[in-house]
């Protein structure tokens, strides 16, 4: 696919299955990041010697770590994953897709240094 089919693809088909999901998943918040073609793009790219930029990149929060593990064992919640996944073969190429789980450090809060 094309920048402009794949982000419209996953903005239109995704993104609403992924509300449609969502209660089965328990999912808090899911934000697509759609990568913008912007010559300080490719300024950054240039100046770091960076890898073919990515389409975009997804987030998904969950209200606490034991509640993504509780799922898993949610025959609702596993067969709405597997939906997801089947979907995201439609336009993502999988095996070169990270995809891992992370916890969110917040240094700067509406501008401001935030401790840590």
């Amino acid at each position: 696919l094309s920048h402009e089919e794949f982000c419209d693809y996953w903005l239109n088909n995704h993104g609403k299955l992924g509300q449609r999901i969502s209660p089965y998943i328990r999912m808090h918040r899911y934000v697509q990041n759609h990568r913008r073609d912007m010559q300080i793009n490719k300024v950054f790219q240039e100046e770091r010697n960076a890898p073919e930029p990515f389409d975009g990149v997804a987030e998904a929060w969950w209200d606490s770590w034991e509640e993504l593990e509780g799922i898993m064992n949610d025959p609702d919640a596993q067969k709405a994953f597997q939906e997801a996944v089947e979907d995201e073969m439609n336009f993502i190429d999988l095996e070169r897709s990270p995809i891992w789980l992370g916890e969110e450090h917040v240094i700067i809060e509406d501008g401001k240094p935030v401790p840590y």
